[in-house]
């Protein structure tokens, strides 16, 4: 809406426009909030009843596995999609052929593992543990059903398989805790909720009709897939290695139970995480929208997103620091408490990955994607620095810090590209709460 020639960048909040991204938006939380309470129920009794030692041990074993199923996806996902919307006729063969390069991508993670385990002399039921769980990326081949029925706007499909295979091992990870099961049975358990997936995945692609068997591996179409998705790899393992790189650490550098420690507090942490993912996922059509019609629009609505992320970021990190040791007594075992401080440092990394996330949808919409990589891998390079001199001098509590350092300085070095240099002034903005202050300002001098 433009007035003498200017455009009004004030949010209409009684809009159809605005009331639409706020229905998809209140609908995203409602189901990702469902999803979380569930497993943090399911996480908080895991954690309790397997104690420090072997939650330790257990994250550890996920952490270790997490790094090399970067390699089982071979990052295929999104150029799948693209390539099923351009070529519907070639359905088949394009569904084949990710499937079998998947399939094989994790036999090789599997053998890497395998070789890296066997190098660093893992102890046996530490490599059984990996290796149970690194197992469930033979199943996550399947996901290329996914990507299908994303191509064609059927999303609810694998959403109902995912929920499904969700709440059911849900159901039985908290009945091994009932039966005192063994920590390999929560190992199993883990892997055995891709294993419904790919099940459920497979059953809901024959309801529509489609026929696996018919699916078939193109030379051609292989070669075209890894030749744009190898840098998606190389990106996805520098993201992977940023995300397990401290647990692995501190497990090798002061044991299990230290991990287990710590990864109660960044569980508790990475539970905030869907916010911004939710926020930024439904407001940036309108940023993206206001982007073709001016330039002030764009930047006006890029802006109100950083604040809204900032804001809401520090007001969870607040009320976190002041709650933590409450938190962690009422939730916890008192071996626990510990994570309490970890808690109070690692949650305000949380300002850093919100205003994050909202920079890489712009860094995407802008086509600044090696920008993208850069950031991610200077914020890797330096939490794996900081880690290493911060974890033997201060414990859980020096990766804690070097968590936040690293995220903060990926996050921020968009200041040293004189193309992305108004972003990160943008974000400092929200942190000081420059807008917000403004407005209380107008408001008083209003009245």
């Amino acid at each position: 809406m433009q007035e003498n020639g200017k455009i009004d960048t004030k949010i209409n909040f009684s809009s159809a426009a605005f009331k639409r991204y706020l229905a998809n938006t209140s609908w995203l939380f409602v189901e990702k909030i469902l999803r979380i309470l569930i497993g943090a129920v399911v996480v908080i009794s895991i954690t309790n009843y397997l104690g420090a030692k072997d939650f330790g041990l257990y994250s550890y074993a996920i952490s270790y596995s997490g790094i090399f199923s970067v390699l089982a996806s071979l990052g295929i996902e999104n150029i799948l999609t693209r390539e099923l919307i351009k070529q519907p006729e070639k359905q088949d063969a394009l569904l084949g052929t990710a499937f079998y390069l998947r399939l094989t991508g994790s036999i090789i993670s599997l053998l890497i593992i395998i070789i890296s385990l066997i190098s660093f002399s893992t102890p046996i039921f530490t490599s059984v543990l990996i290796l149970i769980i690194a197992v469930s990326t033979v199943f996550q081949a399947f996901y290329v059903v996914e990507f299908f029925f994303q191509s064609k706007v059927l999303a609810k499909y694998p959403v109902i398989a995912k929920s499904s295979s969700f709440f059911l091992s849900s159901i039985i990870k908290l009945l091994l805790i009932f039966l005192k099961a063994d920590l390999i049975y929560f190992a199993i358990f883990t892997t055995f909720e891709f294993v419904l997936l790919a099940i459920g995945l497979v059953i809901i692609y024959k309801k529509q009709n489609y026929n696996i068997s018919l699916w078939r591996f193109d030379k051609e179409l292989a070669s075209g897939l890894l030749n744009d998705s190898w840098p998606l790899i190389l990106s996805g393992l520098v993201i992977a290695v940023y995300m397990y790189i401290d647990q692995i650490m501190i497990t090798n550098m002061i044991g299990e139970a230290a991990n287990g420690i710590y990864a109660t507090a960044i569980k508790l942490c990475e539970a905030f995480y869907f916010i911004p993912m939710v926020l930024t996922s439904s407001l940036f059509p309108a940023i993206v929208n206001a982007r073709e019609t001016s330039r002030e629009l764009y930047f006006s609505r890029l802006q109100k997103l950083y604040d809204l992320l900032a804001w809401i970021a520090i007001a969870i990190a607040v009320g976190v620091t002041i709650t933590s040791e409450f938190v962690i007594t009422l939730l916890y075992k008192p071996e626990f408490l510990p994570a309490a401080d970890v808690l109070t440092i690692y949650i305000w990394a949380g300002v850093a990955t919100f205003l994050g996330v909202g920079s890489s949808q712009y860094l995407i919409t802008e086509n600044f994607t090696r920008i993208s990589f850069y950031r991610t891998f200077i914020g890797m390079v330096a939490n794996i620095i900081l880690n290493f001199y911060m974890i033997p001098a201060y414990g859980i509590n020096g990766a804690a810090v070097a968590t936040l350092i690293s995220y903060s300085l990926a996050t921020f070095s968009l200041y040293f590209n004189s193309k992305t240099r108004e972003q990160t002034l943008m974000m400092f903005k929200s942190i000081l709460f420059i807008n917000l202050i403004g407005l209380v300002k107008g408001k008083w001098l209003s009245r």
